[in-house]
């Protein structure tokens, strides 16, 4: 039997960074006239790899990745990769380094131990349909009354057959419907939280991209990566150097990997996005560039901000959007996100309105689904239930943004007892993951762990 490797094959990457070329301006017909010409597929559309194998076009596909990698952009110089240039774009928000979080240590660790909370409440709704597309999430949810949507999801009541057109993501279905939850079961979008945890643990602020590479090769099975982070671990082994790891034949650099990964650097640094948008841009810089890097300071600086204790939703990603160049296509997005929620009260139109501007994006792309957080949130106006269903219910990559929603309006909420107990209580205060030594921790001693390193890096020098 032979074994596909999803995500590293380089005759699966052609089509994807064909795709890429197209959306950072690189004139890119003559190569793909060659791919095309010799039998090679198109991007996966949801999958890791083609449907078809072809181990024969490897040879080629080499090739051809090492010509696109070598081909112009047009937009380099609005959508910068290094933190330097970056900040020379933006405008630096306003900060509030070494200030107290409002209400002192213990109300920021009842804050942090809301946001983790939130966070695996917003993974686990999103889970089941994760790779669904979006009028079939409708359709599943809708059978089951649950639409709008504001519990979690169920197959009771669905219809076999709707069940058989659109089954639930094969991986979660048994741990994460309703009526399957016990507990937080392992996701990537806990796993680098955890991770990010020991990050400041062994390296404390001043960490690098390569302590980053360091951690992920002592503590991060392969098997659990996906997309970019996946390729710079296989770039990793190949004795291939950061911050090459994030574009040697990496055409997932501006997926939402990066993304999913800030939350710690948020928050750690209540009331200074600034700081908390560096320290995640050198996480970001191992499997990212451009977009995929401002996914993460974008995250970050508006965690930061909601983490203070005394800023709503609207000036978090106010605080979020200061950090990323202003002209980039993910500055864009997230405007339209908010625009469009702000104008339409209605969810279901404002989603539709974003598939139709931004659905040429592969459904994992930072630019989509940043816009869909943005309305997201703004639509909830910081209320909990409304912003994680909001995120899910949009469609896309429906865990990380129900994740990461769930992060920011736990922070907004300030307390665990606040959040909805239909959220909390299936959590059972246990965690499930494979990196060493949190495999079923709670999330109390998650915020415990949070605060304490939020308090040490404030009281460094």
């Amino acid at each position: 039997m032979n074994l596909r490797l999803t995500w590293v094959q380089p005759e699966d990457l052609v089509g994807h960074e064909l795709r890429q070329a197209a959306e950072d301006g690189r004139d890119a017909r003559a190569i793909a006239a060659r791919w095309y010409a010799a039998g090679g597929p198109p991007a996966p559309e949801t999958a890791g790899a083609s449907g078809v194998p072809r181990p024969d076009l490897r040879p080629l596909a080499e090739d051809l990745l090492d010509s696109l990698a070598s081909l112009p952009t047009t937009l380099s110089a609005r959508e910068p990769t290094g933190l330097p240039e970056i900040q020379a774009l933006t405008t630096t928000p306003a900060t509030a380094a070494g200030r107290r979080p409002a209400g002192g240590p213990s109300a920021l660790r009842d804050r942090l131990h809301a946001a983790w909370l939130g966070r695996a409440a917003g993974c686990l709704l999103g889970k089941p349909v994760e790779k669904l597309p979006l009028p079939a999430i409708r359709a599943l949810a809708r059978a089951s009354g649950n639409w709008p949507l504001s519990t979690w999801f169920t197959a009771r009541g669905v219809p076999p057959e709707l069940l058989a057109a659109h089954p639930w993501n094969r991986r979660s279905a048994g741990t994460s419907l309703a009526e399957n939850i016990d507990g937080m079961p392992e996701d990537d979008d806990l796993n680098y939280p955890l991770l990010n945890l020991l990050l400041l643990q062994r390296y404390g602020r001043d960490f690098t991209t390569a302590d980053v590479a360091r951690l992920w090769l002592d503590e991060l099975p392969a098997g659990r990566t996906f997309t970019a982070e996946r390729v710079a671990y296989r770039n990793l082994l190949d004795g291939v150097e950061p911050p090459l790891t994030a574009v040697h034949r990496n055409p997932f650099r501006e997926w939402i990997g990066a993304q999913i990964r800030a939350d710690v650097h948020g928050w750690t640094h209540p009331g200074d996005p600034a700081a908390a948008a560096a320290q995640a841009h050198r996480d970001a810089a191992l499997t990212h560039t451009a977009n995929g890097i401002y996914g993460a300071m974008f995250v970050a600086a508006t965690l930061a901000t909601a983490a203070t204790g005394t800023a709503d939703v609207h000036r978090a990603l106010a605080s979020g959007l200061a950090v990323v160049p202003p002209r980039s296509r993910l500055a864009e997005a997230v405007r339209l996100g908010i625009a469009a929620a702000r104008e339409e009260g209605d969810f279901d139109t404002v989603v539709d309105r974003l598939h139709t501007e931004l659905g040429g994006y592969h459904w994992v792309h930072a630019v989509p689904n940043a816009a869909l957080l943005a309305a997201a949130l703004t639509h909830g106006d910081g209320d909990f239930s409304r912003s994680v269903c909001a995120a899910v219910s949009g469609g896309w990559d429906t865990d990380s943004n129900g994740a990461t929603a769930g992060s920011v309006t736990g922070l907004l909420t300030g307390h665990p007892d606040r959040l909805p107990e239909r959220w909390t209580a299936p959590l059972k205060n246990r965690l499930a993951t494979s990196v060493p030594s949190f495999d079923g921790i709670g999330f109390d001693t998650l915020a415990e762990t949070t605060a304490a390193l939020t308090h040490q890096e404030a009281a460094r020098p």
